[in-house]
């Protein structure tokens, strides 16, 4: 008695949500980084604000960077696997930008 034959794997799925994660990402970082930088130049505009809302739009530029490099590797037939340094790279403006969310809160 023979088994089912197991069907195909679709590689076309898995690109496109990881896609997609890296869009809905990127979306929430921007929305991070312009209210960091409202909140810091809203409260009194300062040299530590000014160069608080510098960082925080450096750091969303290099996300910002990291991502779409990401989302156009996802566009090949067989996508290549993040390398570890785009993942430390992205890693490092998460961690940052959160960081200067709490400079911006205290």
């Amino acid at each position: 008695m023979t088994g089912a034959a197991k069907p195909d794997r679709d590689p076309g799925l898995q690109p496109e949500r990881t896609r997609l994660a890296w869009r809905r990402t990127t979306l929430t970082c921007t929305v991070v980084a312009v209210l960091a930088t409202k909140s810091a130049i809203s409260d009194a505009i300062t040299a530590a604000a000014v160069a608080g809302a510098a960082l925080t739009a450096l750091v969303w530029i290099g996300f910002l960077a990291v991502a779409h490099r990401r989302i156009r590797a996802l566009d090949a037939a067989r996508p290549r696997p993040l390398s570890p340094r785009g993942a430390m790279l992205a890693t490092a403006c998460t961690v940052a930008l959160a960081a200067f969310a709490v400079a911006v809160v205290l």
